[in-house]
């Protein structure tokens, strides 16, 4: 057995780890590379025959995770794609969104180089479009969480909650070795957080012989969720009280939901001005539907309230916006709004737009509540520079940016820490992944210190190991 791996090594995107099997090609994720520097990547041609992997398993539907399988299928990949049912769904949604994005994207280049008298050697073409999107969806084969299936001869396939996103997972793979014995891998995708609203905490495990570990949050700890909503609450009050809105990029899955449960609460107990908050996102607005679909995907109270018709996800001031024109009538409004949007990290979508109008306000709040990677426009905001470039165009940055970390959906050090040390038996080998170079080696040397019985291992893109 050996493993390739194709991305987040070192790095916080594109996930994609290659193992060999008795001969048989399983991918683990199949995700986007997402930071401005790593973007060619996924122009690049794929290190491997997309023919030759026999299975792709996903963790869950982010795009870093599943963002690249339109791509994959379009060059050749027709294999089966194993994943929770709720994943399945939103990794549709997202995909469709994605193909979308994109072609709007690659349309709005081409205007704008043809307005600049721009000549380009090459066409600008989307990656893929939302017709390639669609060809992936015959290809998924879900599965609920602890029901172990056969892979191939003698491996088996099991999902469990990682507690990061509705439906996300934790992967156990066992194998039946020559000597009767079974060898224990385990992939935590993005391991969520103890202790939140609307799921459940991720699955702990007592042994393996292999685990792949995320590390995104290696370096430091979260606030808590109900810090992080006094935080935000303050914030809104705080942005109201100047005149000003509101703008929060926005993740459409998980993140809109668990924002939407906190706002929710607030306006019930009066913490905030009972203002127009907008859903400013056709996929988040599909996505929450999902939630309402799987409820036994979520904890035990929001469980209950769905079943007693008071969703979290619904409440009077709420509007969701679907169409352009929608869209486009928030900026005539008069007064403070909450502007809820996406893409989360501002890669794309009509984010931008609503930043182009109110990152050059002083009375607005621009809020992240989630990971902003490398490279992304959201970075940048975060970094507070004088002047930010938004769709080919610079804009002073005078708006106030607020960066909540409370609400990630990503375990942080200790909560890493926790699921780690819940192997009775230290694993053989641990890989750190998913996370940028320094946090995942102060991650790595934390582990070194206390699992001195595990090889640590941190791989280089597209390095190999034989396992």
């Amino acid at each position: 057995m050996w493993v390739k791996f194709l991305g987040a090594t070192q790095n916080v995107t594109g996930s994609k780890i290659l193992l060999e099997i008795s001969g048989k090609h399983i991918m683990i994720d199949c995700g986007l590379f997402q930071e401005r520097e790593l973007k060619d990547r996924n122009w690049l041609p794929f290190p491997v025959p997309p023919s030759s992997i026999d299975a792709i398993i996903l963790t869950h539907g982010h795009l870093d995770h599943c963002g690249y399988l339109p791509k994959l299928v379009k060059d050749g990949f027709i294999g089966d794609i194993f994943s929770t049912e709720p994943t399945a769904e939103i990794a549709k949604i997202a995909l469709l969104d994605a193909g979308k994005v994109q072609e709007e994207d690659a349309e709005k280049k081409r205007e704008r180089h043809l307005k600049e008298g721009r000549k380009s050697p090459f066409p600008v073409l989307p990656l893929y479009t939302e017709e390639d999107a669609k060809k992936v969806f015959p290809l998924f084969k879900p599965y609920p969480y602890e029901h172990p299936f056969e892979l191939f001869k003698d491996v088996y396939i099991s999902f469990y909650d990682a507690g990061h996103i509705l439906g996300s997972a934790i992967i156990k793979i066992e194998i039946a070795t020559h000597n009767g014995k079974t060898k224990k891998i385990i992939f935590s995708g993005d391991i969520g957080r103890w202790g939140k609203p609307i799921l459940k905490n991720p699955t702990i495990f007592q042994e393996a012989d292999i685990v792949f570990m995320e590390s995104t949050y290696g370096n430091k700890d979260h606030k808590s969720e109900e810090e992080a909503g006094r935080e935000l609450a303050e914030v809104i009050n705080t942005t109201v009280n100047r005149g000003g809105n509101i703008v929060i990029p926005t993740f459409a899955i998980e993140r809109a939901q668990e924002i939407l449960y906190f706002l929710s609460r607030f306006l019930k107990e009066d913490i905030i001005p009972h203002i127009l908050v907008f859903v400013d996102s056709p996929m988040a607005i599909d996505i929450t539907e999902i939630f309402n679909k799987y409820p036994a995907y979520l904890d035990e109270k929001t469980q209950n309230l769905i079943k007693k018709g008071t969703s979290p996800f619904a409440f009077p001031l709420l509007k969701l916006t679907r169409t352009v024109d929608e869209s486009k009538s928030i900026n005539y409004i008069s007064g403070s709004v909450i502007i809820m949007a996406g893409s989360g990290m501002c890669t794309g979508g009509r984010i931008k737009h609503h930043l182009i109008t109110n990152i050059t306000r002083e009375e607005s709040t621009v809020v992240f509540v989630g990971y902003q990677a490398q490279g992304t426009l959201g970075r940048e905001i975060l970094e507070k520079p004088e002047k930010v470039r938004i769709l080919g165009k610079e804009y002073p940055v005078k708006a106030t940016i607020k960066n909540i970390n409370g609400f990630s959906a990503h375990a942080g050090k200790t909560e890493l820490l926790k699921w780690i040390d819940g192997f009775e038996r230290p694993p053989k080998k641990i890989f750190i992944i998913h996370g940028e170079q320094e946090v995942s080696t102060h991650f790595a040397n934390i582990l070194k210190e206390k699992k001195k019985e595990s090889e640590i291992v941190i791989p280089n893109y597209l390095s190999e190991y034989e396992i």
